[in-house]
């Protein structure tokens, strides 16, 4: 048997192509995410708006981690830690949107579709 879920019907695969760039962009330092910002608030591609979500995430998650450094002799571990888990969900991110898919980063994914879900 098939498995169809993961097969885009042909207005999502419209959708996923007009996004892509600006998606992938999105991961590339504050920089890209804010340009992918600005340009897909005028377009308002849904697939971008979801990359654009996760990007936002890790950077959030990232700067949070470089807080937490600060906390005396734990602190530097979990922020060295979490800093190799923030580059292995951005790299799975990427991967996604280049294949465009709309894969949640593992753990923390979903939230950060929920959290930031004011921004389409």
């Amino acid at each position: 048997m098939v498995d169809e879920t993961n097969t885009p019907n042909s207005s999502e695969a419209s959708t996923i192509e007009e996004g892509k760039t600006m998606a992938i962009v999105s991961y590339m330092t504050i920089f890209g995410l804010i340009i992918a910002f600005i340009i897909n608030n005028e377009k308002k591609n849904s697939f971008t708006a979801f990359h654009i979500r996760q990007s936002l995430g890790l950077g959030l998650f990232g700067i949070a981690l470089s807080i937490l450094s600060y906390v005396p002799f734990v602190g530097w571990l979990i922020s060295m830690l979490g800093s190799l888990l923030i580059i292995a969900l951005w790299v799975i991110a990427l991967i996604s949107a280049v294949n465009g898919e709309r894969k949640p980063v593992p753990v923390l994914g979903e939230k950060f579709q929920e959290w930031l879900s004011g921004i389409s």
